[in-house]
């Protein structure tokens, strides 16, 4: 017999079944004993009258302690009395499967002791075991899902890049070195190189979920140094216009599928609904956005050729304000905020690249790529690059290499603002940070 889920009792009303979960609460009475167990969809109440009869069962409920687990065989009835959903189980037979100690190292329930951050990530383990974090994680199952399928539906083949380079990836900034069989080699900042020589394979559309790496010393909300990327690239367009529609296309089809599946718990445990994108996500270029913020906030951001935390925060303000969208690409940045590879504008001199702010933050960087090797020389060397550094990549350009553009996008960012909680902490299962690299 398959485990049954607690959210599914309701389908067993009057049957003697077999239940397995964590003990959340107990509460021994003088003439009953309630407990009440938890797994990962749901809770039902367990009760228990103290007489002769039970008394094996009323001593097992006396000693036992918070988050121990147990094995209880019984019949589950519908009571409408019974503020728990309505039900009660009331058992046969009660196994207590492991003990815990009686003394939690962390108040799973005071979630919102930010003082005790660091504690509860020393004790993930059981700070994951809150309804709201099996949520968080659900979602993100789904949402990983449901881009996969979305790209599978498109023609899309995914691909797992290597994260142990020979060379540091994209600018040499920001990486991990260690040592490999007496040599230097990085791990990868992202899977941008090799996405392009899927280009240069003909592979057409290739899409990847993985792990990347940044040496940030940052010790903000919004930075990790492992994180999860969600890549993608595209052969043959013409226009980053098309990334850009991809993307918006692709994130509407998640929108949808998470509320869907979710809907209902996320309202109830979050209090607030999966707002589905109503219009076309606004797209305003990137000098347009700073004068918006300038005039309508009189703020002056703090970089000359991109945006700072505010300037994200304050767009995303108009544009929910003004265009009733939650989403926005800011497009066209200066080259001197953008890799070497990103394609120029012939006539402005600006990149052909956007960003996607999200609720006050930038989720994703996207661009058309410069794919003409002469060009990508070129551009390289202006960013004091050195060819040499970059020769096996270059070589990806030198045989064919069609048109084509693609993004990557901050998993983990997109999680922090669908759910809005605090920190990209909380939406990570195992955070890593400059001093966090334990448990």
């Amino acid at each position: 017999m398959s485990k049954i889920l607690f959210k599914d009792l309701a389908n067993y009303f009057g049957q003697e079944i077999e239940l397995q979960g964590f003990v959340d609460k107990v509460r021994d009475l003088q003439y009953v004993q309630f407990v009440v167990l938890r797994d990962s969809s749901a809770k039902v109440q367990v009760t228990i009258e103290k007489n002769e009869e039970n008394k094996e069962l009323n001593e097992i409920v006396s000693n036992m302690t918070r988050e121990s687990t147990v094995l209880t065989k019984g019949v589950i009835l519908e009571q409408e009395k019974v503020k728990l959903r309505g039900m009660e189980f009331i058992p046969s037979s009660i196994e207590l499967t492991s003990r815990s100690e009686e003394e939690l190292p962390i108040d799973i329930l005071d979630y919102n002791n930010k003082s005790k951050q660091d504690l509860r990530l020393d004790n993930r383990f059981l700070d994951l075991r809150l309804d709201k974090n099996y949520l968080i994680f659900k979602g993100q199952t789904l949402a990983e899902m449901a881009m996969r399928e979305y790209w599978i539906e498109n023609d899309f083949i995914e691909i797992h890049s290597p994260k142990i380079l020979g060379t540091a990836s994209e600018t040499g900034a920001e990486v991990f070195a260690l040592e490999y069989f007496g040599k230097k080699v990085f791990l990868a900042q992202s899977p941008q190189f090799y996405k392009q020589m899927a280009m240069g394979a003909g592979f057409n559309n290739v899409f990847e979920i993985g792990p990347v790496f940044r040496a940030e010393n940052s010790h903000t909300a919004y930075h990790a140094t492992e994180f999860t990327s969600v890549d993608c690239e595209i052969s043959w367009i013409k226009s980053y216009e098309e990334v850009m529609d991809l993307e918006e296309e692709k994130l509407v089809y998640v929108m949808k599928s998470l509320k869907k599946s979710l809907g209902d718990r996320f309202k109830e445990i979050f209090k607030k609904e999966i707002k589905i994108p109503e219009v076309k996500f606004p797209r305003i270029p990137f000098a347009e956005a700073k004068k918006i913020v300038q005039e309508n906030y009189n703020y002056f951001g703090e970089k000359e050729f991109d945006f700072d935390r505010r300037e994200e925060e304050l767009i995303c303000l108009y544009a929910k304000k003004n265009m009733n969208s939650e989403f926005v690409f800011v497009t066209e940045y200066p080259f001197e905020s953008r890799p070497f590879y990103h394609m120029l504008d012939e006539e402005t001199k600006l990149t052909k690249s956007f960003d996607l702010l999200y609720k006050g933050i930038e989720i994703t960087t996207g661009a058309q790529r410069e794919h003409r090797i002469d060009i990508l020389k070129k551009q390289a060397i202006e960013k004091e690059m050195s060819l040499e550094s970059i020769d096996f990549y270059l070589n990806f350009f030198k045989f064919g290499m069609p048109p084509h553009g693609g993004y990557g996008f901050g998993l983990t960012r997109f999680l922090m603002r669908l759910f809005e909680v605090d920190s990209i902490r909380d939406v990570t299962f195992l955070y890593r940070g400059p001093n966090r690299v334990m448990p």
